[in-house]
C-alpha cells in the first residue's frame, strides 16, 4: 500500500459485527488512524445516531463523523426511481440497495476532504454491496486504495468475535438471527428463511408490520400531490419529499402495506432473496403510476418502461455514475413535465388502493369522446375504416397461410 504519510483510513461503519471489528484490525495492521463515518440515508434517529459515535471511539476510531444523506438520496436517486416506476422483477423497489451509491461518493469526498488515499469497507465476498461499494468508489477516484478485510481475509464471525473480545472492545449484542437493513426507501430483511426459496419469514421478524394481517385496521383514505412527478403533498398538506417518505412510512407501515419477499439475480450472478417492507414506496410508486396514465401518451410509457427496467438494473449493480445514467436521467425528468395532479387513495390491510386521480393534464379529460359512449373527434365510419385497417395484417397472414390455417 502507498499511503499519504499521518492520512487515516476512512471507514464506512455501520455499528455491526463486520465494521466494528474493521476499526481495531485495521488501526492495528497498517498503523495508522481510522475514522469511522456514517451516511445517514434514512432509519436512524438521533439515538441510534449517538450510540455509533460511542461505539466507534470505544472501538478506537480517532473521529467519528455522521453526514445527514437523506436529501442528497431523494435528489439523487429516489426521485427517478419514482419516476421511472422503478421495481426490480416487477416487485421489489430497490429499498435499501439504491443507497450505497451515494454511501460510497460521500466516502470517497471525505477522504479526499481529509487528505486520505484510503478507504475502507466491511462487506463479505458473499454479497451486492461489495461489488456497489468499489464500483462506485473506483469511478469516483481510480487512485483510492480500497480495504476490505471481511472478504479479503476471509474472516468468519467467530474469529471477529474472538479477536474483540481478545483486545477487550465492544461487540455488538447478537440480537435477532435476522439481519436487518433500514433506510429511507424501505426496510430489508435476511433470515434462514430466505436462503432457499421455500417459505415466507416469521410474523413477528416483520419490522414494520408485525401482525399487520392478523389485526386488521379500518380503511383510511389519503391525498397525495404531486408537482412534475416529485411528491410534495399529503392530505392537502405542503411537505418536503423526505418528511412525506417518512410520514408515509409510519402512515401505511402498519397495513403491511409494501411487503413482500424478492427472489431474483444478485450482482455476482446468482440467484438470491430478501424479505422487504417499503410502505412509502408502495403507495408512491402506485399513486405515482397511475397519475402518469392519465397524463403521459401510451408511447411515452412503453419508452420510458424500457429505459427504467435498465436504470434499476445500473443502480442495482452500483453504476449509477455511469454517464448512461445521466442519459436516462434526463429522459426521465424530461417525461415527468406534466405529472402533476393528486391521486386519492385508500390504505388497506395488505394493499393500498386507488380511488382516483386528477390532474390539469389529463389526457383524459382533453378527448371530447367518451369510452365506450359517444364518439369525439372521430364519426362510426371512422371508426369502422380503422377497424379494417387494423386487422389487415391479420387478413393477409390468413390469406398466405393457405390450407396450413386449418
Amino acid at each position: 500500500m502507498t499511503a499519504k504519510s499521518g492520512s487515516p483510513i476512512i471507514l464506512a461503519f455501520s455499528g455491526g459485527l463486520d465494521t466494528s471489528f474493521c476499526v481495531p484490525w485495521l488501526k492495528e495492521t497498517y498503523g495508522r488512524d481510522v475514522l469511522t463515518v456514517c451516511i445517514n440515508t434514512g432509519g436512524l434517529d438521533a439515538a441510534a445516531a449517538a450510540d455509533l459515535q460511542t461505539r466507534a471511539l470505544a472501538l478506537g476510531a480517532c473521529e467519528h463523523v455522521l453526514v445527514e444523506a437523506r436529501q442528497q438520496f431523494f435528489d439523487r436517486v429516489i426521485r427517478y426511481l419514482i419516476a421511472g416506476n422503478v421495481r426490480r422483477g416487477h416487485l421489489y423497489p430497490l429499498c435499501v440497495g439504491a443507497e450505497r451509491g451515494i454511501q460510497a461518493s460521500l466516502l470517497a469526498e471525505i477522504a479526499t476532504e481529509r487528505g486520505s488515499d484510503t478507504v475502507a469497507h466491511g462487506c463479505t465476498a458473499a454479497g451486492n454491496d461489495q461489488v456497489r461499494f468499489e464500483v462506485t468508489l473506483r469511478t469516483i477516484n481510480p487512485d483510492l486504495e480500497v480495504l476490505a478485510p471481511v472478504r479479503d481475509q476471509s474472516f468468519v464471525r467467530t474469529e471477529q468475535v474472538a479477536y474483540l473480545e481478545k483486545g477487550g472492545y465492544p461487540i455488538p449484542g447478537k440480537g435477532s438471527d435476522y439481519s436487518i437493513n433500514r433506510g429511507l426507501w424501505g426496510v430489508s430483511i435476511g433470515g434462514k428463511e430466505t436462503l432457499d426459496s421455500a417459505g415466507s419469514i416469521p410474523e413477528a421478524e416483520w419490522v414494520l408490520s408485525a401482525g399487520a394481517l392478523d389485526h386488521p385496521r379500518p380503511p383510511e383514505v389519503h391525498s397525495i400531490g404531486f408537482n412534475q412527478g416529485v411528491p410534495v403533498s399529503l392530505d392537502g398538506a405542503a411537505m418536503d419529499p423526505v418528511d412525506l417518505i417518512e410520514t408515509l412510512e409510519t402512515l401505511a407501515g402498519p397495513f403491511g402495506i409494501g411487503r413482500g419477499i424478492h427472489l431474483g439475480d444478485t450482482v455476482l450472478g446468482t440467484k438470491g432473496r430478501v424479505a422487504f417492507e417499503a410502505p412509502a414506496a408502495e403507495v408512491l410508486l402506485t399513486a405515482h403510476r397511475e397519475l402518469e396514465k392519465l397524463t403521459l401518451s401510451a408511447l411515452q410509457m412503453r419508452i420510458k418502461d424500457q429505459v427504467a427496467a435498465s436504470y434499476g438494473d445500473f443502480i442495482h449493480e452500483g453504476k449509477q455514475l455511469d454517464a448512461a445514467c445521466r442519459d436516462i436521467e434526463a429522459l426521465l425528468e424530461s417525461s415527468q413535465r406534466r405529472v402533476t395532479g393528486e391521486v386519492k387513495i385508500q390504505f388497506r390491510t395488505g394493499s393500498v388502493f386507488v380511488e382516483g386521480v386528477s390532474s390539469p393534464y389529463s389526457l383524459m379529460a382533453a378527448g371530447k369522446g367518451v369510452y365506450g359512449e359517444a364518439v369525439g373527434e372521430w364519426t362510426p365510419a371512422d371508426a369502422l375504416g380503422y377497424s379494417r385497417i387494423l386487422a389487415l395484417t391479420g387478413m393477409l397472414q390468413t390469406r398466405a397461410a393457405g390450407p396450413e390455417r386449418d
